[in-house]
């Protein structure tokens, strides 16, 4: 898709949005930027939401301003590197992110930049560098103890310190897709350790990621949780009745 294609589709997605969202947004702009990751191959910058203006010292309450920003530069290589690329998919998902961003910065809200975190995070683990411990409790929430990272998917198993002690070198039961699966832990235990599932049926578009960690406590405060990842193949029980 050319540049002046690309533009006028970002105008009339601009034009679908509710009105009340545009609030406060002085200008929804296509640049011909390309925005490569700073440490990931093949990951882009599409869009960014930059504020502007906070307003007058003098103001009561402040209103922010932003400009939203789509990166032509980096959706073309992206389209270079995959050529079924939705570029109307992925300028809507990009546009009402950034929008979004504003939204929640003019209510105060903090839950996008830290979904936004648990992203970088997530590459960290894929990479096999360190991670927060924590990161995956504040992805997308799909259901009680599963919550989502892009296309990874996590059940969070907390454990008292006890049932935590007591797991080790055991079986961890959970669920995927209605139907119960055992896993086998390793005879030491971190902190917190992310276990990635494999041979589950049907297979998530991402990683299925097992979090068995001890619950916190008062010792916790000064100290740094240990965290740990392997694989482990899954082992299926009999299907519920």
């Amino acid at each position: 898709m050319r540049r002046r294609e690309f533009e006028a589709m970002v105008r009339r997605m601009a034009g679908e949005l509710p009105s009340g969202f545009l609030d406060g947004i002085v200008d929804i702009a296509v640049t011909g930027k390309t925005l490569p990751h700073p440490v990931r191959a093949d990951v882009f910058t599409l869009g960014e939401c930059i504020p502007q203006d906070f307003g007058s010292p003098g103001d009561a309450a402040p209103a922010l301003r932003s400009t939203v920003e789509l990166h032509y530069g980096s959706f073309a290589a992206l389209a270079k590197l995959d050529k079924g690329f939705d570029w109307r998919g992925e300028a809507w998902e990009t546009l009402t992110h950034e929008v979004r961003h504003h939204l929640e910065w003019r209510a105060r809200v903090p839950e996008l930049e830290a979904l936004d975190a648990s992203v970088e995070a997530n590459y960290a683990r894929h990479e096999g560098e360190s991670f927060p411990a924590l990161f995956h409790l504040d992805g997308e929430r799909v259901a009680r103890g599963v919550t989502k990272v892009e296309d990874d998917v996590f059940l969070d198993i907390p454990l008292s310190a006890r049932a935590w002690k007591r797991a080790a070198g055991g079986e961890m039961p959970f669920v995927w897709h209605g139907r119960p699966h055992r896993l086998r832990l390793p005879d030491r235990l971190p902190d917190v350790l992310f276990l990635t599932v494999r041979g589950v049926v049907p297979r998530p578009a991402g990683d299925l990621v097992v979090v068995v960690r001890r619950k916190p406590g008062a010792r916790d405060l000064l100290r740094r949780a240990s965290v740990g990842q392997t694989e482990v193949r899954v082992r299926t029980s009999a299907p519920r009745r």
